[in-house]
């Protein structure tokens, strides 16, 4: 049987394919769920506001995601000894961490930045971030995360979706499955600039997988494209006016209703019919979200909104703000580049320059806003770097060190809804190579997310192929030390 999409023009039938990214397969992936018996939802409406579990302290979730591993002896985790070492010989064992054939060479390399205490609690932070370090009594850092990984697909899979090995739904997904969204309007679950070339970036890193279609993230532009040049595809059709949208739209629901109608109750069928109908209302409200242009000269320049240096991250956080208080549960935004393994003198400082100030204003805007109250602000990378220079030939000199990867620890923050504020949680040895006190692994880390969201990890489950699978896989723990 012809499917109804195919009876409207090109242009409409690119909008309801290619919306967002995610709903780029929403459709489709509803349906082909349905042809494979998946089980979903029996909402009506799969986004409406869902009960927690307990009373949660947040109700949405920003999460800065720095791709590439970042360096916390050169940010966070101030190491003396390293730096009074720094040039010698590694004076521990790193395993089959480095090609044996270049251990000899290899040499502890210094901070590249200079530390100062911080703050009522004297937090230890570099000099690359003046403007976060005016906010550390408001954030709760964890020195001691661990990743069962050293190279990013496989760190980044692990973090992302909770799992290495297997392709399952992403963290934005569960939670969106599980709380819905609070703006019937918008996507629950929006991605800003993610990758998605190469091993190291994939659609499935906000996928829904076996999770009804409707929970996939919804993505605006990708990291190679500057976010003021990015929007959703096939937003609206300025051939056709509103009424002939709508009728074109009724056509296909219509069609959809009397399959429904025929086949009985199918919770993939109603949630293909709510795809639909969010991607014609999503034309009303998401421009208009989306536009920064709409915010006061002082709003934009507390996010560094037109300069060189901090403007495409500037505005990618701002974004964040004007979604989470339009009522999207779970916002993502990307920012690449930091896989230092060379040249971080100067790699790690244009890094560092591009986020500093708008993750200062992000977070002084939520809080003015009231927003940081119910709002989980997360900073954080797949993984973190070594203490020692990264060799890849023998012959790497002070110019061109840099630092190769380390899942045995990394320093990471929270802010917002439900974590205590000015803490530090972790220790790391005295060369910042593996974590010894305090140990976070990702699924830890998973569990107390949603912990704070009111969700029960061990209880938001999803049933597919016989089993009940869940974000955390089988393990994980809340990490109650840092809750408020």
């Amino acid at each position: 049987m012809k499917h109804p999409i195919n009876s409207l023009p090109h242009d409409r039938r690119g909008f309801l394919r290619s919306l967002g990214g995610g709903f780029g397969s929403l459709a489709f992936a509803a349906l082909a769920a349905s042809e494979q018996g998946i089980a979903g939802p029996a909402s009506l409406d799969p986004l409406a506001p869902k009960k927690p579990h307990f009373p949660a302290k947040a109700k949405r979730v920003i999460f800065l995601w720095m791709q590439g591993g970042v360096s916390q002896s050169d940010l966070f985790d101030c190491k003396p000894r390293l730096k009074k070492e720094g040039g010698e010989q590694i004076p521990f064992n790193i395993g089959d961490s480095i090609d044996p054939s270049t251990i000899n060479k290899a040499r502890l390399l210094p901070p590249i930045s200079d530390f100062k205490q911080i703050g009522q609690n004297g937090m230890w932070v570099s000099d690359l971030m003046p403007h976060l370090s005016k906010k550390v009594d408001e954030l709760c850092f964890l020195r001691g995360m661990v990743s069962d990984s050293p190279v990013h697909p496989a760190a980044i899979r692990l973090f992302q979706t909770g799992s290495i090995q297997f392709v399952r739904p992403s963290m934005g997904s569960w939670i969106t499955y599980g709380l819905g969204t609070e703006n019937k309007n918008l996507p629950g679950y929006m991605v800003i600039s993610p990758m998605l070339y190469g091993d190291d970036g994939s659609p499935l890193h906000y996928s829904n997988v076996f999770l009804p279609a409707i929970y996939q993230g919804t993505r605006i532009g990708d990291a190679r494209t500057p976010v003021k040049n990015s929007k959703i595809g096939h937003m609206g059709d300025p051939s056709l006016p509103a009424d002939l949208q709508r009728q074109h739209l009724d056509l296909i629901q219509a069609r959809n209703r009397m399959d429904l109608e025929e086949s009985g109750t199918d919770p993939n069928v109603e949630g293909l019919i709510q795809s639909y109908e969010l991607a014609y209302r999503m034309q009303a409200q998401a421009p208009e979200v989306f536009d920064v242009s709409k915010e006061s000269e002082a709003t934009r320049e507390l996010y560094g909104i037109g300069d060189d240096a901090t403007d495409n991250f500037g505005r990618k956080c701002l974004m964040a703000r004007r979604m989470a208080e339009a009522g999207v549960r779970f916002i993502q935004v990307t920012d690449n580049g930091w896989d230092h393994h060379t040249k971080i003198a100067t790699g790690m400082r244009k890094s560092t320059k591009g986020i500093d100030k708008p993750l200062a204003g992000l977070l002084t805007d939520l809080k003015a806003r009231g927003l940081l109250d119910d709002t989980l602000v997360i900073w954080s990378g797949e993984f973190g770097r070594t203490p020692y220079d990264h060799v890849m030939d023998g012959t790497s000199g002070v110019a061109d060190a840099g630092r190769n990867h380390n899942p045995h620890c990394w320093t990471m923050f929270m802010a917002g809804a439900g974590v205590k504020q000015g803490m530090v949680f972790g220790e790391t040895d005295e060369y910042g190579y593996k974590a010894v006190n305090d140990k976070v692994h990702v699924h830890d880390l998973h569990a107390t997310i949603l912990h704070l969201l009111g969700l029960d990890h061990q209880k938001l489950t999803y049933r597919y192929n016989g089993r009940d699978f869940r974000l955390t896989d089988v393990y994980g723990n809340v990490v109650k030390q840092i809750l408020a």
